[in-house]
């Protein structure tokens, strides 16, 4: 199942038209959440129960209408709504616990406003165990290419497998990018140094890439490597790809809650849709 978080917002509206899009070639079914938070509203002298009860009918309104545009959009992807109570980034977690996908604009009006981009995003993406896609930049052009990072880490496999799945199901190619620091010396390092540093890149992607170049004979791939900060590469990637794909890489004490310094860089700035993939 993929799940999409909605709010009524227009960012909100791309979400359901990716989700209901991917839903279509993933073969799953649809459900479209929205997530009532009375938590700003809890006013101990009034509590909210006693209040007109806009904020629930303006989530069965969001709901209605983000239904009619997956229908519109995919009349074929079995689609359901559910709206629930709760604080945005506990229900999507609670929601997503055997999804396939979660989808969320990147801004919204309420419910899951900015879901991926602040406190929430980090929580979520560091919780949830399936690939978090934040729908963002231009959604309706078409460059036929689908952006990955690659590092030497172990966060990289799985988000990896998920690139290449997106690129067989889209039939487009993929363009893998491996962006390493020039290393910083007193003195400028000699061309021996800088081979040796260019080798090391080479083969490390390389030896990332092979299984899934046997396992995806059909899906093209082009390795960009490059000396850039990881961020920058894969803003740049961004602009000639229909999807940008990172693995969460967490750190220290809280590192399952934490989505790393990169993801949330390209969360930010990406010109494209970005997906965060975990290890599951």
């Amino acid at each position: 199942m993929i799940i999409v978080g909605v709010d009524g917002s227009p960012h909100a509206r791309a979400a359901v038209e990716w989700a209901a899009d991917d839903a279509l070639r993933m073969r799953q079914p649809l459900r479209i959440v929205h997530a009532v938070d009375r938590s700003p509203y809890q006013i101990a002298k009034f509590p909210a129960a006693q209040w007109p009860d806009a904020l629930v009918r303006g989530g069965e309104q969001a709901l209605a209408e983000a239904l009619a545009v997956a229908r519109e959009r995919q009349p074929s992807v079995e689609a359901s709504t559910r709206l629930l109570e709760g604080p945005p980034a506990i229900v999507l977690r609670d929601e997503a616990a055997d999804a396939a996908e979660v989808v969320v604009g990147n801004r919204g009006l309420g419910g899951f406003a900015g879901a991926l981009l602040g406190s929430v995003s980090v929580h979520v993406a560091g919780q949830v165990r399936c690939p978090v896609v934040v729908v963002r930049g231009e959604t309706d052009r078409r460059h036929d290419r689908i952006a990955v990072g690659v590092d030497d880490s172990p966060e990289c496999e799985p988000a990896l497998a998920y690139a290449f799945e997106q690129a067989r199901l889209r039939g487009c190619a993929i363009r893998a990018v491996y962006a390493w620091y020039m290393p910083v010396y007193a003195f400028a390092p000699c061309p021996n140094d800088m081979d040796a540093i260019r080798e090391a890149a080479d083969e490390i992607i390389n030896d990332r890439l092979e299984r899934f170049k046997k396992e995806y004979p059909q899906v093209t791939v082009e390795e960009d490597v490059q000396a850039a900060h990881p961020v920058d590469a894969l803003r740049q990637a961004s602009t000639e790809s229909d999807l940008l794909v990172v693995g969460s890489h967490g750190h220290g004490a809280l590192a399952s809650t934490l989505v790393g310094s990169v993801s949330r860089g390209v969360l930010h700035h990406a010109d494209c849709p970005v997906a965060v993939v975990r290890a599951r």
